[in-house]
């Protein structure tokens, strides 16, 4: 029975792998956006709280997004344990290298993933992560602008707070 279920299944074994892969990376970024809201709401940034809740709500929603895909496909999607969530930083600008470390990586699994199904031809598996490489440009800028400003604020004196009120305004267009 096994058997017949592979071959019903639209993705190959090695896809689904990797797509069970970026569920859990998916999963863990959620957690660790978590870990940086509490962070910053415990240290005062109460903007900056706001702002990593709802990109950690993002981060759940693109690893349901990929959890249903792998089962529409025929294949088994596995519910990640996620463990190794980093919860203290040293200070507030960490927090956002942190959060770009983090996006920069998740851009790199998905590129993995979409060279893979080129590779396989794999080219539903591929329309259906080109949703994500454009969400993955989004989400790179807007953790590089809202790291841009310590540059262009900086921290001194009322330089922290100043910064912790522009990042829920940051935006993305692709105007």
């Amino acid at each position: 029975m096994k058997d017949l279920m592979r071959i019903k299944c639209l993705i190959s074994q090695d896809i689904e792998t990797l797509l069970n892969q970026q569920i859990k990376k998916e999963a863990h970024s959620s957690s660790l956006y978590l870990a940086m809201s509490s962070w910053c709401d415990q240290n005062g940034f109460d903007f900056s709280a706001d702002y990593f809740l709802k990109q950690s709500e993002e981060e759940r929603v693109h690893q349901l997004k990929l959890f249903k895909y792998v089962l529409d496909m025929g294949g088994n999607a596995i519910s990640p344990e996620v463990t190794g969530i980093k919860t203290d930083f040293a200070g507030f600008r960490e927090v956002f290298e942190d959060a770009l470390e983090a996006e920069i990586a998740i851009t790199q699994s998905f590129k993995n993933l979409a060279a893979r199904c080129h590779k396989e031809q794999d080219f539903v598996t591929m329309e259906f992560l080109n949703w994500f490489l454009k969400e993955q440009r989004e989400e790179e800028y807007k953790a590089r602008r809202a790291l841009e400003l310590f540059e262009v604020i900086g921290e001194e004196g009322t330089g922290r707070w100043e910064i912790d009120k522009h990042v829920n305004k940051i935006s993305y267009s692709e105007e």
